[in-house]
């Protein structure tokens, strides 16, 4: 992960993966943290990467203002990926999530849930890549419990069950902001997020050939399968509004491979209901309300959705105001 060292503040009393690295990390909000010292564990977990908008500003080379603006240029001009690279870096293994700090975050929670992992997979039908942030409930070594809500992944899922094939998927952890945020866009089903990453990062941007799948340099990898025939209990766990989402049965993940960077890994850990749980899954809908409130009012200038809407409920956005009925239709829109 490309992160300023000089602003992280290290944790180095030892602690346990279970409920007192979540608990630390909850005093630290708005902090990107290093806890150094995870009992039982040589990785070390950091969390807070992308938990302001100063920090996600800073990962695509724009001023906070120009955010929106920002992800409506790289999603309407992506650039396609022509950089690649191999696992030459990496420590290949068979799958073991017991060598990973993965954490209990609260007392309630159904088990150890991996937060930050970005999967990637291709859809059996057209063969586009999909690149997206799921929450994974930990089974055992290597098993995980995947929540697929109705977006794109859930697509490439129904689709491989109408094939009767699992679906391949690799599941990376730790990596640059930019490609976290760009994992979150809304783009249409028909382009590729890392294409976007890529706009973000002016062309510059490293793939790795993963089986079938593309994905960025991360300092975790997971290779594996999503059974189209297996289900569990998955959850409960905590959303984004610092309430228990229901359980549900949800699809099993099968690990075969894990790749671990040999320079210096961490986990990346992000807190349940913590800002950067809510700014990575609500800011990247603040350009898909600017552009439709802009269709009914031109003189839109910005959008944010607050903090104390969890960056979900409750949307500001600012107009140029030059008629009476502006603001109705901004609403309307």
């Amino acid at each position: 992960m490309n992160i300023d060292n000089k602003n992280i503040i290290e944790i180095t009393e030892e602690l346990s993966s279970e409920y007192e690295v979540s608990r630390v990390l909850r005093d630290y909000p708005k902090d990107t943290v290093i806890i150094k010292n995870v009992k039982g564990f040589d990785m070390p977990v950091i969390s807070g990467i992308c938990n302001t908008r100063a920090k996600i500003a800073e990962s695509i080379n724009c001023e906070v203002s120009e955010i929106t603006e920002k992800i409506i240029e790289a999603s309407d001009n992506p650039i396609k990926v022509d950089k690649f690279t191999d696992f030459s870096e990496y420590n290949t293994l068979e799958a073991n999530l017991d060598k990973i700090p993965i954490l209990t975050h609260y007392k309630r929670d159904g088990g150890k849930y991996i937060t930050a992992g970005v999967v990637f997979a291709r859809d059996p039908v057209s063969g586009i890549q999909n690149a997206s942030i799921h929450r994974m409930m930990v089974l055992d070594d290597k098993r995980l419990v995947i929540r697929i809500v109705p977006r794109n992944l859930f697509t490439y899922f129904q689709n491989a069950q109408k094939e009767g094939k699992d679906l391949e998927i690799a599941i990376a952890i730790g990596m640059d902001p930019a490609i976290l945020l760009a994992s979150t866009t809304s783009i249409p089903i028909d382009y590729n997020e890392m294409d976007v990453a890529n706009a973000f990062k002016d062309g510059e941007l490293t793939l790795i050939k993963c089986g079938d799948l593309e994905v960025p340099q991360a300092d975790i990898i997971l290779e594996g399968k999503i059974s189209v025939s297996e289900t569990v209990r998955e959850g409960p766990f905590v959303d984004l509004t610092d309430t228990y989402d229901i359980i549900r049965d949800q699809p099993v993940i099968n690990l075969e491979k894990m790749h671990i960077k040999k320079d210096n890994p961490c986990y990346h850990a992000i807190i349940p209901a913590g800002f950067e749980h809510k700014l990575l899954q609500g800011l990247p809908q603040e350009p898909r309300i600017f552009k439709s409130v802009k269709n009914a009012v031109p003189t839109v200038e910005n959008v944010v959705l607050t903090e104390g809407g969890c960056c979900w409920l409750h949307a500001a956005v600012s107009i140029n105001k030059q008629t009476e009925g502006d603001g109705k239709n901004a609403i309307m829109a």
